[in-house]
């Protein structure tokens, strides 16, 4: 299929990046700062070209949006949905920094959205088409507003009874719907062609950086990467995110995020926010043992690239030749980002089968499933927000869509069996009889293999496959051919 065609090609790329920057090639230039200004126009007083602030101001409206879907108590509450909208649909002034905040040393410099960019809202940057992973034929706008009047009423954000976890729906879905669709289906896709956003003009009057220059620029601030990540490791980026870890004190991780060393982390070129985040944590295998992966670096190499073929125009109109090269590195920053995607979803599907034979043995003992299932409806809400995410991108997944949604289905199998079959005209959920506890796990597993095969996954994260021969058997004849 189209999205396998790319996996020499990607492994390939992915064993250059990983010579280039494994040694002591880092030096000046490998920083995505300071690109002097070739618009031949501009008049004005800054001292470079490079401009991506609204995207970190959406990273940071989505990490305060994230923290507000956990906190309700389990009762209606307006306040709190009223507040969640104005970090979505909205663009209030004075909306403060939620998160990521200050953690001890690990100093954050800005505490309100709009020291980062003005006048910004998740709303109007989501995906605008049919999320059929989902009833009710909902856009992308449409079921994150739904998700979020659900949250408000929520206990911290999750619901027990139909299994969902509306911080991880949100969060993630918004990952792919926002940040990925917006950087490889608009500045890297549209923005790119000859006569959108020329090389040769200003992005818009008075700019200080040409159409091609900022396109490029945003689809950077969407992957979420600080721009010293090519100076760091794929661990240290991922410790910059988590401000600290079991192994890592805070102090640390402000080590590896403040690159200019004023003590203070600046959102808006020293963070890590989520794209770039699961990308580090899988090339630094702190999620599993996996296998190596370079889809940070690679991305961000990609991005740097293109970058310096842009400042190297010199504010001219890009030849063919130059706009061929620029679309390569497109590609390269688009299959890599679709593959993190797709890892994310593999490993959350691995999870919520793990999460379901704990379930079993529990249930079976008659002991209390409480905690267990707070886990598995954490787990299969990740799962489903990135793989709602994966069809967001610029190519039609088609026929792996579909398949993927029927095997996760609109919520997760309970243990009571019934599971979320529709969403009536009033918003409410409708559960029907749902599959065996076995032909669920099942499901989990044929999930894998079908992202294995599509899109070549390599951490392979809770890989579970494994499992299969033995599930198969313990079902009888039949579970294997069931929903292929």
């Amino acid at each position: 299929m189209y999205h396998t065609k790319f996996n020499k090609t990607l492994a390939a790329i992915s064993l250059s990046t990983a010579f280039l920057i494994s040694g002591n090639a880092i030096a000046g230039g490998h920083i995505y700062s300071g690109f002097p200004i070739t618009e031949k126009s501009y008049t004005g007083k800054k001292k470079t070209s490079v401009s991506y602030t609204g995207q970190i101001a959406r990273h940071v409206l989505h990490d305060s949006l994230k923290k507000l879907a956990v906190s309700g108590n389990g009762k209606e509450n307006a306040d709190l949905k009223k507040k969640m909208l104005s970090y979505y649909n909205e663009k209030d002034p004075g909306r403060a920094i939620l998160a990521p905040k200050t953690k001890g040393p690990f100093i954050v410099k800005q505490s309100n959205v709009d020291e980062i960019s003005k006048g910004k809202n998740l709303a109007g940057k989501t995906y605008k088409g049919i999320i059929t992973g989902m009833p009710n034929g909902m856009t992308g706008i449409e079921l994150v507003n739904f998700w979020i009047d659900k949250a408000s009423s929520a206990n911290k954000g999750v619901d027990t009874v139909n299994g969902y976890n509306y911080g991880q729906l949100i969060s993630k879905f918004i990952m792919g719907a926002i940040s990925y669709n917006q950087a490889v289906d608009n500045y890297l896709d549209e923005k790119l062609s000859a006569d959108n956003k020329p090389n040769d003009k200003p992005y818009k009057k008075g700019a200080a950086y040409t159409g091609k220059e900022h396109s490029w620029d945003e689809a950077f601030g969407y992957f979420g990467a600080p721009a010293h990540t090519l100076t760091l490791s794929p661990k240290n980026v991922y410790e910059i995110a988590k401000q600290g870890s079991k192994s890592k004190k805070p102090e640390d991780a402000l080590a590896y995020a403040d690159y200019n060393k004023d003590g203070k982390v600046d959102l808006k070129t020293e963070f890590t926010f989520g794209p770039a985040y699961y990308a580090s944590g899988f090339d630094s295998k702190v999620y599993d043992k996996g296998k190596n992966t370079s889809y940070l670096h690679t991305i961000t190499k990609a991005f740097l690239d293109g970058r310096k073929l842009l400042t190297d125009a010199h504010g001219k109109k890009l030849n063919d030749s130059q706009r061929k090269i620029l679309q390569g590195h497109a590609t390269v920053i688009e299959k890599n980002w679709q593959q993190v995607l797709a890892e994310a979803t593999f490993k959350y599907a691995g999870s919520s089968y793990k999460d379901m034979a704990k379930l079993k043995t529990i249930i079976d003992a008659k002991g209390d499933t409480s905690k267990a299932l707070k886990n598995y409806i954490k787990h299969w809400g990740e799962l489903k927000g990135f793989s709602l995410a994966l069809q967001t991108g610029k190519s039609d997944l088609g026929e792996t869509a579909k398949k993927m949604n029927q095997l996760i289905g609109f919520g997760p199998l309970m243990p009571n069996l019934s599971q979320v079959a529709d969403i009536d005209s009033k918003g409410n959920y409708v559960r029907d009889q749902g599959e065996t506890w076995g032909g669920y796990m099942m499901h989990m597993l044929k999930l894998q293999k079908l992202l294995i095969a599509e899109f070549g996954i390599k951490a392979r994260n809770n890989d579970m496959t494994g499992k299969m021969a033995a599930l198969t058997e313990s079902l009888g004849e039949g579970a294997s051919s069931e929903n292929d």
